[in-house]
C-alpha cells in the first residue's frame, strides 16, 4: 500500500441503520474508481437502533471498514474527532452518513489534495432538505460569528470536509476543547486552503437529529468560545446606561426648574426596568462563558471508545481516550500515532472488566 495514497474517510453515524447500506454502496462504487487506496472509518455516537451491529457486520466482511462506536452518545463533533484521531492516511474526509454530503465529491476532493491543499472546506449552495427558518437562522448564525469573532468564516460551510495529513495532526494534537465548533476549527488552520461548493442532497433516510434546541444551545457555545466580544459587551451597556442616566438627570433638573417637581414615576419605573433587564443579560453572559470554562477544567474525556474494529486486530478492547492518549494490554502509550514520554495515563479495561463494573 503506498501510504502517499491512503484516503481516511470518516463517517459519523447516529441511529442511520436505514441510511448506512445506501451510504456504504454508494461510496464503495466512487472509491473503486478513484485510485487511491481507502480505509473507511465509521463512528458510531452511541446509536439506539441497528447501527452498531450493521457496523459490524460491514467489518467482517469488508477489511477496509474499520468501526469506533462509543460507549454512549458524545455529539456529532466528538465522533469526527475520535474518527480523524484514528485516521492513518495522508488524506481525511470527514462526512455524515445521510447521503447529504455527495460522495461524488469525494473525486474532485482528492484532486485537490493532489495540488497540494491541505485544508479544503465544502460550502452548501443550496440545501433542499432545510426549511425556510432553519436557513435563516443558519445565515444570521454566521453573520453574528464573523462580526464577534473577527474571522472570516465561510457562509454555509458544513462538517464535509478534507484535511492533509499534517493539518490534520494539527487538528488531532492541538485542539482539544471540550466545547467545540470543528468547522470553525479547520477554517482556522491556515496552511494552504480552498473551498468546494456542493448542493446538499436529500436525506437517504431516516430526520435530522439536531433540534431547535440542540441547534441553539451550540450556537450560543460556539459565540463564546471564539470571541470575547460578548464580554466587551458589559463595558459598552455601562457606558451607555451612565450616559443615559446623566441625560435622564439633566432632564429632572431642568423640569423641576420649570415646573417644579417633575412627575417621573412612569419613567422611572422603565429606566429601573431596562437597567435590570441589561444587568441580568449581562450576567447572563458571563454564567455562559463560566459554564465553558466549567467545561474545560473538568478534564473529562472527549469521548469514551467502548469497541473497536478492524484496527489492527484490537477489537476486543475497551480504550477509554482522553486528550487524544491511549494505553494498549502491551503498555504503549501512544498520542495520534507516536509514542509519548510523561506521567499521563490512559485507561485500558477489557470487555470482561467492564461487565464487573458495571
Amino acid at each position: 500500500m503506498d501510504e502517499k495514497r491512503l484516503l481516511s474517510l470518516v463517517v459519523s453515524v447516529y441511529n442511520e441503520e436505514a441510511a448506512l447500506p445506501l451510504y456504504y454502496r454508494a461510496v464503495q462504487q466512487v472509491l473503486e474508481s478513484c485510485g487511491w487506496e481507502y480505509e473507511l472509518i465509521f463512528v458510531n455516537d452511541g446509536s439506539r437502533d441497528g447501527s452498531r451491529e450493521l457496523l459490524r457486520r460491514l467489518a467482517e466482511q469488508d477489511a477496509s471498514v474499520r468501526v469506533i462506536s462509543f460507549s454512549r452518545n458524545f455529539g456529532h463533533e466528538a465522533a469526527m474527532i475520535a474518527g480523524i484521531d484514528a485516521a492513518a492516511g495522508s488524506a481525511v474526509v470527514c462526512m455524515d452518513a445521510d447521503l447529504q454530503h455527495p460522495v461524488e465529491s469525494i473525486p474532485e476532493l482528492l484532486r485537490l489534495f493532489s495540488e497540494g491543499y491541505d485544508v479544503i472546506s465544502m460550502v452548501r449552495t443550496e440545501n433542499r432538505s432545510a426549511g425556510i427558518i432553519k436557513n435563516i437562522t443558519s445565515s444570521g448564525f454566521y453573520a453574528v460569528m464573523n462580526a464577534m469573532s473577527g474571522t472570516d468564516f465561510q457562509k454555509n460551510a458544513s462538517d464535509f470536509f478534507g484535511l492533509s495529513a499534517r493539518a490534520a495532526a494539527v487538528l488531532r494534537s492541538d485542539y482539544r476543547e471540550k466545547v467545540r465548533f470543528l468547522r470553525g476549527y479547520v477554517q482556522s488552520l491556515g496552511f494552504r486552503s480552498t473551498v468546494l461548493r456542493y448542493a446538499a442532497g436529500e436525506r437517504a433516510a431516516g430526520h435530522s437529529k439536531y433540534s431547535i434546541r440542540k441547534l441553539f444551545r451550540f450556537s450560543m457555545n460556539t459565540i463564546m468560545s471564539f470571541s470575547e466580544l460578548p464580554l466587551r459587551l458589559g463595558i459598552y451597556a455601562g457606558v451607555g446606561s451612565a450616559l443615559l442616566g446623566m441625560a435622564i438627570l439633566v432632564y429632572s433638573l431642568i423640569m423641576k426648574v420649570k415646573n417644579g417637581a417633575p412627575d417621573g414615576y412612569t419613567t422611572l419605573i422603565v429606566v429601573i426596568c431596562f437597567m435590570f433587564a441589561v444587568l441580568f443579560l449581562l450576567l447572563g453572559i458571563i454564567g455562559q462563558y463560566i459554564g465553558v470554562l466549567f467545561q474545560e477544567i473538568k478534564g473529562r474525556p472527549i469521548y469514551i471508545v467502548e469497541e473497536r474494529l478492524n484496527f489492527e486486530g484490537k477489537s476486543e478492547e475497551l480504550l477509554v481516550e482522553e486528550r487524544g492518549i491511549k494505553e494498549f494490554p502491551q503498555g504503549q502509550l501512544k498520542a495520534g500515532g507516536d509514542a509519548l514520554q510523561g506521567g499521563e495515563r490512559g485507561i485500558a479495561l477489557s470487555l470482561g472488566e467492564r461487565g464487573e463494573q458495571r
